[in-house]
């Protein structure tokens, strides 16, 4: 089981990607389970709050145990403090829900944008929180980064990362078999707040 659950976590593609003007975050939309495809439409990416998301790889039950658990926790801070939960706070929330007594087979984007502007985090099997500007999950990340590493720049748009961020995912789908099938993005912004993009937008950001 433990192979099988860890095959599964590897077979999949996330990206998430870092500007001045907000976050862009995508997945793709195909579970295997070993070599076999489980779901087509499997939900990899999540809001958390209105200017916080999510995207996961990995086990079913415990990607979304840590999605009821980051909502949860985000609704009571905000109810505790009177103020949405800064990013960074929730990053760290995140990889303590890690380190319980029970291994979590998954593996975060997490990033949003608050009152320090737009952070975008790594969070690993192992709790370990890594803050990044550009980062790919999953079978499919050595070819996402191929594309990433030699078009990223920090001072691009929000909608020219949300556009890299959709054809890195096209790349990795025409190479890596265990990636597959459909795209999900959404990009989060100080004036807009999470905004998942519909089909038709998705693509007329593909080149």
């Amino acid at each position: 089981m433990e192979e099988e659950a860890i095959e599964y976590l590897k077979g999949t593609t996330t990206v998430g990607l870092f500007c001045e003007d907000g976050i862009a975050l995508a997945t793709d939309t195909r579970a295997s389970a070993g070599k076999e495809i489980a779901s087509k439409e499997a939900k990899k990416l999540y809001k958390i709050t209105d200017r916080m998301g999510v995207t996961v790889a990995g086990s079913v039950g415990d990607t979304q145990e840590l999605v009821k658990n980051l909502r949860a926790e985000s609704r009571y801070y905000k109810h505790r403090e009177g103020a949405p939960i800064r990013i960074g706070a929730a990053a760290k929330m995140a990889s303590n829900m890690f380190k319980g007594v029970l291994p979590m087979l998954a593996v975060l984007i997490l990033a949003g944008v608050d009152d320090k502007g737009p952070s975008l985090y790594l969070l690993n099997m192992d709790g370990s929180m890594i803050e990044e500007k550009m980062v790919a999950t999953g079978s499919g990340s050595p070819v996402a980064y191929g594309l990433l590493e030699s078009e990223y720049e920090q001072d691009m748009s929000l909608n020219e990362i949300t556009s890299l961020a959709v054809n890195a995912l096209k790349a990795a789908i025409e190479r890596d078999t265990a990636t597959g099938d459909g795209i999900r993005v959404a990009n989060i912004s100080k004036d807009k707040g999470f905004h998942e993009l519909s089909s038709e937008e998705i693509q007329g950001l593909t080149s």
